[in-house]
């Protein structure tokens, strides 16, 4: 009898497990599938052309983090290629830690553009760089037929959207052949103050000399008749002696005037 009863399960149990592993696979499929996960953005990056800056974000916990944890709400990045970041190292090295964080989260906007709303999309961009009022750490991004670019006030050179890595919501990668510049790390150059207008040529020294201290006049030679003129003093007595005897000189006139008048009036008589 035990031996009856045991076989009836083993009969039962043979005969309902296929009918209840059917029963859970139907189950299966008529549930919606897990939505997947976001996808691994350093990992992306680096197939795509921007291991360099990949390794970067890899090498700061703050900017890994930051990363990956906004690639589930949506997320644009614009990653440098490997030559664009080998080419800005020199400058990368002399930031520090935190300059070095927000510089990395400063390539990336909080919000999925794919390639064609991008570029209809102009204007100033927050990135995950972006902490309110205290730090702006934006971009603008401009358009000009297929060619979009990034530009800051840091510096004159802009960064041009190259190739795509990956779009497909929520994360888009766009490879750009420069590294952005924020301001709020590389202040602008400030503009070159003019050259001062160059003095006026200074005179030559004889040219001065000549200007402010006049050669004194030279004296004409005494001519021949020079060495035969009386001294000074002679002079002056001679003009005193003119003058003393003038007046009888011009009485001696009046008197032998009248004389000769007196003379010519008796021979006419």
């Amino acid at each position: 009898m035990r031996r009856f009863h045991l076989a009836a399960v083993l009969l039962g149990v043979v005969v309902l497990l296929p009918i209840a592993a059917a029963a859970a696979a139907a189950a299966a499929a008529k549930a919606p599938a897990a939505p997947p996960g976001p996808p691994n953005v350093t990992t992306a990056m680096a197939k795509g052309g921007c291991k360099a800056f990949a390794d970067l974000i890899a090498a700061s916990p703050d900017a890994a983090s930051t990363y990956q944890s906004a690639a589930g709400g949506g997320m644009t990045v614009f990653c440098p290629s490997d030559d664009a970041v080998r080419a800005f190292m020199p400058k990368y090295k002399n930031l520090t830690a935190e300059g070095k964080a927000e510089l990395l989260l400063f390539h990336a906007v909080p919000v999925y553009y794919s390639r064609g709303s991008l570029k209809s999309n102009n204007g100033v961009m927050n990135t995950l760089a972006t902490d309110g009022s205290a730090k702006n750490y934006n971009f603008t991004v401009q358009n000009e037929g297929d060619v979009v670019t990034i530009k800051t006030a840091a510096s004159d050179d802009v960064a041009r959207v190259k190739s795509t890595v990956l779009d497909t919501d929520p994360v888009a990668i766009f490879t750009v052949d420069a590294v952005i510049e924020p301001v709020e790390l590389f202040k602008p150059a400030p503009s070159p103050t003019p050259a001062p207008a160059p003095a006026p040529a200074a005179d030559s020294p004889k040219a001065g000399k000549a200007a402010h201290h006049p050669a004194p006049a030279v004296a004409d030679a005494p001519g021949p008749a020079a060495s035969d003129s009386p001294p000074a003093d002679q002079k002056k007595e001679s003009k005193k002696s003119a003058a003393a005897g003038a007046p009888c000189v011009r009485w001696f006139a009046a008197a032998l005037t009248a004389a000769v008048a007196v003379a010519v009036a008796s021979t006419l008589a």
